[in-house]
């Protein structure tokens, strides 16, 4: 497989670095619950997950994909699952296997770390300290730090921006459409993990690099600028 060179990498957060689902379907059910309505099943609502905490309301309040609640009914239940979610956000949370050692790795290269993620950023930075991550990173953008989120291009721009480089020089690693169509927009390499919240869509489907099995494995295929090779030996660019 050809490695990808690069000075920086942009992560995803839930369904990329970790298992957060237990933790929102027990918002998510807690807020129906407050609402009168039936609890959805954990595989359900991991289907809902993807692009930001007021779609993923929407979703679970009319139990549709592309369901949109009225605002008399949308606006109690928000509050209640952020109410909620603050209580069980990183209860439950796991790492996916690999990530402490990928992220170290990509560290020890030299590469710098972003997160990019569609979470509400009151709860990206706690979930993170709880979890023992958020020294790994410079640059932490939430669903709410910029104008747009993923699947705009938007959050991934700022980030090379800030870290002065070009986009073809940061890998972004995700778990969805979400995470592809934002990468590719932006002009990036994107890595796929085949384990996370992809709202029904198969990652080999993506237009992706290359499906990665962990990051650990992820770290493995990228090689810091000016040091690529690929499985062979070769120089970038020249095939094996």
């Amino acid at each position: 497989m050809q490695r990808l060179q690069a000075a920086a990498v942009i992560l995803d957060l839930d369904g990329t670095l970790l298992d957060t689902i237990d933790d929102l379907a027990a918002a998510v059910n807690a807020m129906l619950v407050d609402s009168g309505q039936p609890v959805l099943p954990r595989e359900r609502v991991s289907h809902y997950v993807g692009k930001g905490a007021q779609v993923l309301v929407h979703r679970a309040l009319t139990d549709s994909f592309d369901g949109r609640a009225d605002p008399a009914r949308f606006a109690p239940a928000y509050q209640a699952f952020l109410a909620h979610y603050a209580r069980e956000n990183g209860r439950q949370a796991r790492l996916y296997p690999g990530v402490r050692e990928g992220l170290e790795a990509m560290r020890d290269k030299g590469m710098r770390l972003a997160i990019v993620t569609n979470k509400p950023s009151a709860f990206t930075a706690p979930l993170l300290a709880r979890c023992g991550l958020a020294g790994f990173f410079d640059l932490v953008i939430s669903g709410d730090t910029l104008a747009r989120k993923k699947p705009d291009p938007l959050p991934m721009v700022h980030v090379c921006e800030a870290f002065g480089l070009p986009p073809a020089a940061v890998v972004a690693i995700g778990d969805s459409m979400n995470d592809a169509i934002a990468a590719r927009a932006a002009g990036m390499p994107v890595l796929a993990v085949p384990y996370g919240y992809n709202e029904g869509v198969d990652v080999r489907a993506l237009d992706v690099d290359a499906i990665v099995a962990s990051l650990l494995e992820a770290a493995h295929l990228i090689e810091p600028l000016g040091h690529a090779s690929d499985s062979a030996g070769n120089p970038p660019g020249i095939p094996g």
